[in-house]
């Protein structure tokens, strides 16, 4: 039996975010909404996170002797990392000692962190399919991959990045470099190592949502979401939408891929598990333990959604992935280099019907910075798409 406590109080039940974005304000409130104490961390003051949390805190969590001081004055019952770029090893530590328990458990942080840790684990450990892949610790390398057998096209990436960053695509010699340079401008922690993949000609990517709660008895058990299918330019989502059509073969091989990568990872929470589709076969592409920018479309689809799963599974609660609606999202991106902005259009986007909006409330736009995301429900996905697309348009960002 699952006891919560009373926020402020002796007994509260105190849950601690590292990284508070948009996608951890969403868990935030969810967790607020069962009476959980939530203290929001960030590497910047007044991160959306810290807006809606009981306890805000500002630290370098890429610093081990920082993490450690925060979690040692703290004393959270969990520990939700919800970026890269944290000090992982001394989340272990800490685990190990049994100050903290880290969600879904310190090991799938660290692995799930660095592209090469989850890489490594799901093509070499699990024999899961993947694309052909080499890892380079400088432009030499990657170049002596690429000619070695990775071939072109393919695809660069940073082994620690997220969102995209940092991620291209090399069609030729004449681009590796700047793919290189890219890569190193990209990366969450200044490593100088890359993942270069060989290029898989798929028909789509999904997301597909997985989520490991305890059962009555105790058990843990593993649910799925409806796949998400979604739009990304240049390794960043720009639109999601739910459910995807796929075979039954291609979704049943998805679902047996992501069972088998989240069980080795372990613990209990939501993981956002990506895979490359062509007809009825399924590659494994990367998995976040934990809610995915895709998954926000769940806000308008599912009668719980990613945040909600996330929030009820670590606490061990009974969780529910049915879809309500066919829906999609679309991204509202800054357009400008500012402090402060504010936003011309919110009601034309929201007279667009079966529309919502989430601003995130980011203290500073950047032209390619996610600022907010617009939110559609309809019966046809399609129609779906267009609206939520139709209403982000109409959101227009500006300097003051």
């Amino acid at each position: 039996m699952t006891t919560l406590g009373t926020p402020l109080s002796p007994s509260a039940t105190k849950v601690m975010l590292l990284g508070s974005g948009e996608l951890g304000k969403e868990v935030l409130i969810a967790l607020q909404r069962l009476g959980v104490e939530t203290i929001a961390v960030d590497r910047y003051d007044h991160a959306p996170g810290q807006q809606v949390a009981h306890h805000a805190r500002t630290i370098a969590m890429s610093d081990p002797e920082q993490l450690k001081a925060l979690i040692e004055a703290e004393r959270p019952m969990l520990v939700v990392p919800e970026i890269e770029a944290i000090a992982t090893p001394m989340l272990e530590q800490l685990e190990a000692q049994g100050l903290v328990r880290v969600i879904p458990t310190a090991r799938a942080a660290r692995l799930t962190m660095d592209r090469e840790g989850i890489r490594r684990l799901a093509a070499e450990t699990l024999r899961l399919p993947t694309s052909p892949y080499r890892f380079c610790d400088s432009l030499e390398e990657l170049q002596a991959a690429i000619d070695a057998g990775i071939g072109y096209p393919c695809i660069v990436k940073p082994v620690m990045s997220s969102s995209g960053k940092g991620q291209s695509r090399i069609d030729g010699p004449q681009d590796v470099r700047r793919a290189w340079d890219y890569a190193m401008a990209g990366g969450r922690v200044a490593k100088g190592r890359v993942i270069v993949e060989g290029f898989i000609a798929f028909d789509y990517e999904i997301t597909l949502l997985t989520v490991r709660a305890v059962d009555a008895r105790g058990n843990v058990e593993t649910h799925f979401c409806d796949p998400i299918g979604h739009v990304q330019v240049s390794g960043d989502y720009v639109e999601s939408w739910q459910p995807h059509p796929m075979s039954e073969a291609a979704l049943e091989r998805s679902r047996l891929i992501a069972e088998a990568v989240t069980s080795d990872l372990g613990g209990l929470g939501l993981f956002g598990v990506e895979l490359f589709v062509k007809g009825d076969q399924v590659w494994f592409s990367e998995v976040s333990p934990r809610p995915h920018d895709t998954g926000m479309v769940t806000m308008a689809t599912q009668w719980q959604n990613e945040f909600e799963l996330h929030a009820r599974a670590i606490l061990g609660l009974p969780v529910d992935t049915s879809l309500k609606t066919p829906g999609a999202s679309a991204v509202i991106y800054g357009g400008v280099e500012a402090q402060g902005i504010v936003f011309d259009g919110v009601d034309a986007a929201l007279r667009v019907p079966g529309t919502e909006l989430r601003l995130f409330g980011k203290p500073e736009s950047f032209v390619k910075r996610r600022m907010g995301v617009a939110l559609a429900r309809h019966g046809d996905v399609e129609v779906a798409r267009q609206r939520a697309k139709q209403a982000a348009a109409c959101v227009k960002p500006r300097a003051t």
